[in-house]
């Protein structure tokens, strides 16, 4: 294979991460809903049912399926399936900027407006509870960060013989940021945090 047939295979190509299809893809949505004239962002608690995270604070989203057309429908499906409403109780859904996270994950994140939050009847086997925070609450508080040191550890019969430096090779050792929104008893933290801290820097 020559150079001319190397371009003409490849030219025009889309760029995209490497080994994507392998992947766990989900998408989730950022609810915005409206209490007593308030913005408020609305927030589940997963069921102690749950085999993963149960207990933990996130938003309403899921597996993206092959039913799913696109991130933006999985999130209206998972919320509507999560919070007992319709897909018209849903709008203006915009989306955010995308995470890669760790061990193969992407999220899409959407936020949209829940038209009325008295229509939600949460599923139970998924959603312990619900609650809401004030959208000024969280745009005036500033979330605790803490680091998390990532270890290197190579297995046993790894080849360092193959590698500049050897067992001394100067690996780069990273942290992860991990934020903390504290708001009356309920704890905010992980993916779910960052999702919610990039939102709220759009906005400021």
């Amino acid at each position: 294979m020559d150079s001319i047939d190397i371009i003409t295979k490849l030219k025009g190509r889309k760029p995209s991460i490497l080994g994507e299809k392998n992947y766990f893809k989900s998408a989730v949505l950022l609810p915005l809903v409206e209490i007593e004239n308030e913005t408020h962002v609305l927030f589940e608690v997963r069921s102690m049912k749950l085999r993963t995270q149960p207990g933990d604070i996130c938003f309403p989203g899921g597996r993206i399926d092959e039913e799913d057309e696109t991130p933006k429908h999985c999130a209206i499906r998972e919320t509507t399936e999560e919070l007992g409403l319709k897909e018209t109780d849903i709008t203006d859904v915009i989306p955010l900027d995308y995470v890669v996270a760790d061990m193969g994950r992407i999220i899409y994140p959407f936020i949209g407006h829940i038209k009325n939050p008295d229509k939600i009847i949460p599923n139970e086997d998924e959603v312990g509870e619900i609650f809401t925070i004030p959208l000024n609450y969280l745009l005036q508080n500033e979330p605790e960060t803490y680091k998390i040191y990532l270890e290197i550890k190579p297995e046993d019969d790894f080849p360092f013989d193959l590698i500049i430096g050897g067992e001394n090779y100067q690996w780069q050792m990273r942290h992860i940021d991990e934020l903390f929104y504290k708001y009356y008893g309920k704890v905010v933290w992980g993916l779910t945090a960052k999702i919610l801290h990039h939102f709220l820097h759009l906005l400021k």
